[in-house]
């Protein structure tokens, strides 16, 4: 039997995986080696900004992040399942390969304390807020 997949926006997904991948260029550079791009949620709360990107399947060590002249970007790699036998594969779908995104960092993030963690396939990136200028009031003395 014969597992036919039905889709009818493959076009415009395949669309969008292009786009996904020249938005995730560097530099002007598109990276071909990008298999595939982990969706993200991305918002902010009144200290920090958090950034949300599913990688299921994704171990710690294979996922470097960096924040460099302004950009944020997550890298890795999900790599294949071994299987004792290669021939007994009859139908893929999970994407595995090098991923790539990048975002730009908001002004006011405290680039030296971001943190990151990963827990149910899920990467959770914290941008602290810099602590804004308070007005201060000076005191004014009789001479």
């Amino acid at each position: 039997m014969t597992v036919v997949r039905y889709q009818p926006w493959a076009l415009i997904d395949s669309l969008q995986r292009r786009f996904d991948g020249a938005s995730s260029a560097q530099d002007g550079k598109e990276s071909a080696a990008t298999a595939w791009v982990p969706p993200v949620d991305i918002y902010e709360e009144t200290d920090r900004f958090v950034v949300l990107a599913d990688v299921p399947g994704v171990e710690s060590k294979d996922i470097e992040i960096t924040a460099e002249k302004g950009l944020l970007t997550l890298r890795g790699q999900k790599r294949e399942r071994e299987t004792p036998d290669a021939q007994s594969r009859q139908h893929l779908e999970r994407r595995t390969g090098p991923f790539l995104r990048s975002f730009t960092l908001p002004a006011g993030a405290d680039v030296e304390r971001i943190t990151a963690k990963q827990a149910d396939g899920v990467l959770q990136v914290t941008i602290p807020k810099l602590a804004a200028a308070q007005p201060r009031t000076i005191e004014v003395r009789a001479a």
